[in-house]
């Protein structure tokens, strides 16, 4: 004859009147409910926050943009009695060294109207471009 090293008793699903009795002869009425909604608070914790980083990435890179287009103008607006070629070659210096590419440059008289551009990433897959324009020239009054 075989012995059971374990002396509990097997544990058996116990029923009264159609409903489940746990360990102290109260029915059970836990059925997950609670760790389900858990969850469910968790993942929209989850989705808040990643919906909030991507904002803030967004904004980031369209103020990015703006500071690349404005540095960009400035520093072309200085040569643009030059030419339009050397204006814009400064203005593409700047932009590239504040994170952005240069989309667009032309002199406009004496201004110089350059537009710039950030690519971000604000959630994984997903590639979105910040566009920024700007005009710098000297004062007029």
């Amino acid at each position: 004859m075989a012995v059971s090293r374990d002396r509990r008793p097997a544990r058996t699903t116990r029923w009264r009147y159609g409903r489940q009795i746990g360990d102290r002869g109260r029915p059970a009425t836990d059925r997950g409910g609670a760790t389900v909604c858990l969850l469910a608070v968790g993942l929209v914790f989850v989705l808040v926050g990643l919906f909030g980083a991507a904002l803030g990435a967004a904004r980031t890179a369209r103020q990015q943009a703006r500071n690349a287009a404005d540095f960009g103008a400035l520093a072309g607006a200085g040569r643009a009695l030059d030419s339009e070629d050397v204006a814009c070659g400064r203005a593409d210096e700047l932009v590239r060294a504040n994170g952005g590419r240069l989309v667009a440059c032309r002199l406009d008289g004496l201004d110089v109207v350059v537009t710039a551009e950030v690519r971000v990433a604000p959630l994984p897959g997903l590639v979105r471009t910040a566009t920024a324009t700007a005009r710098a020239g000297p004062v007029r009054g």
